[in-house]
């Protein structure tokens, strides 16, 4: 955790938001496997590890007008302790977050019942809406639609820029990536199988002390967006996408994709469609700057990628025509980039409340209405950028059948790559006073001579 002062500052920023307000905040519970007692490792709301930080079950912040703050909790009992070893009591976490007074979780139902107007951030676990029901009297079917948007938004405020603690804990979880990487090259090679990449992945991961951001994509099969399977084996001439992230114990987040080569070095159609999406990226991070929208941040990516690909003859005619039309999107079909923080996709449990603007809304055009954030960038943003291309052949089937922007789109060409995958690049992006920081003290490769030198080492 950090110093009680930064959470104490934190809460005091959301009373300010919203004066007047009684405000809960439920911690998660543990979520059981198959049986009580063997429960999934725990993960903590991240609404919660931001105002109070404790990474325990069964926890909750309630805040109120007058500026009394209370932690609920369940003290530990002598069974519990020979369970577990000795645990700290409700005192001391309150202590180590500067909340001032604790109570039983059993109380907070009697609390609540004496208030009105309780807000609360949308739960996105079963368990949580259950219990959310139970403290508050209301129908489980009502407890999503009566969160709080009010609350929410501030929150998504109060963390959409990051302090400088945060910006180094994000760093810290891009350390324990670049040795994921480094992992990843030293087992990949012809014959062997995803899940050794994974398995490698996660040890260096665990050598920092860190969790997995989110469940990793390791996969000869690029085409497809979120592939969790692991069972395939890598050959001679075949790409490996990779996309991972590390979590420090703080709960702060990492989130990198690389493509590589198995056999060590690009073919000539894969080093084609490679700088392509690497030139999508360098260019996209290059209008990165306080004041820029990220959509058109997302446009400059679409555009020097149509460029590349009118040049491979894959599209054709104007570019700026092409992509105000949507024929990039068959090969690049989401969005640019996700913010990040606490969450690999930040506050996406709030949804359009944090990505976009107040008064804005996503596009209904196909690729376009995959763009997780359209915000006016300002220093102390971190998100991601990674545009990727992909044949995907079930897309590209329907396509080509209903004739679908024939114009733009060389459907003869784009055939010869029905089995080529997919290719992504992704970098953690912090925005500055000035422009903006790839994060990351040590740089993972990405360009083609880094990438097929980077093989040869291992």
């Amino acid at each position: 955790m950090f110093e009680p002062q930064v959470y104490q500052n934190r809460r005091a920023r959301l009373r300010a938001a919203m004066p007047g307000a009684v405000i809960l905040i439920p911690g998660h519970v543990d979520s059981p496997r198959n049986y009580l007692a063997n429960t999934y490792d725990f993960r903590q709301n991240s609404s919660y590890l931001h105002l109070a930080g404790h990474a325990l079950p069964d926890l909750a912040l309630l805040m109120l007008p007058d500026g009394e703050e209370i932690l609920f909790g369940i003290p530990a009992t002598i069974d519990d302790i020979v369970w577990t070893g000795p645990v700290p009591s409700l005192e001391e976490l309150a202590a180590a977050a500067g909340i001032a007074r604790v109570e039983p979780l059993p109380r907070l139902e009697d609390r609540l019942a004496r208030l009105k107007d309780v807000h609360y951030p949308r739960p996105f676990r079963g368990e949580m809406e259950l219990r959310l029901a139970h403290w508050l009297g209301m129908p489980p079917s009502s407890v999503r639609p009566e969160a709080s948007a009010d609350l929410m938004s501030a929150l998504a405020t109060l963390r959409l820029c990051k302090e400088p603690r945060e910006v180094e804990q994000i760093e810290l979880a891009l350390e324990a990536s670049a040795d994921m990487y480094d992992a990843a090259l030293g087992a990949m090679m012809p014959g062997a199988r995803e899940q050794d990449v994974v398995a490698a992945m996660t040890g260096a991961a665990l050598f920092h002390g860190c969790a997995q951001s989110f469940t990793p994509i390791v996969t000869i099969h690029g085409e497809v967006l979120h592939n969790h399977a692991y069972h395939n084996t890598l050959h001679e001439g075949g790409l490996l996408l990779v996309d991972s992230g590390a979590e420090t114990a703080e709960g702060y987040a990492s989130d990198i994709t690389r493509t590589f080569p198995v056999s060590g070095h690009f073919s000539a159609r894969q080093k084609d469609i490679y700088e392509v999406v690497l030139r999508g990226q360098l260019d996209a991070i290059a209008a990165c700057a306080p004041g820029v929208g990220f959509a058109d941040v997302h446009g400059v990516a679409c555009r020097s990628m149509a460029e590349g690909l009118v040049a491979l003859g894959l599209l054709r005619g104007d570019v700026g025509e092409l992509v105000a039309a949507g024929a990039h999107a068959m090969l690049f079909p989401h969005g640019l980039g996700h913010l990040l923080g606490l969450d690999v996709h930040d506050m996406e449990d709030y949804g359009d409340l944090a990505g976009y603007e107040p008064g804005t809304g996503r596009s209904g055009q196909f690729g376009l209405n995959f763009l997780r954030m359209n915000r006016t960038l300002r220093p102390g943003m971190v998100f991601t950028v990674e545009p990727g291309i992909y044949f995907i052949p079930e897309l590209i089937r329907q396509w080509r059948e209903r004739k679908h922007l024939a114009d733009f789109i060389n459907y003869e060409r784009v055939g010869e790559f029905l089995d080529f995958g997919g290719i992504r690049i992704e970098d953690d992006i912090l925005v500055t006073d000035a422009g903006c920081r790839v994060l990351g003290a040590r740089p993972i490769p990405k360009a083609v001579d880094e990438v097929m030198a980077a093989c040869a080492r291992q």
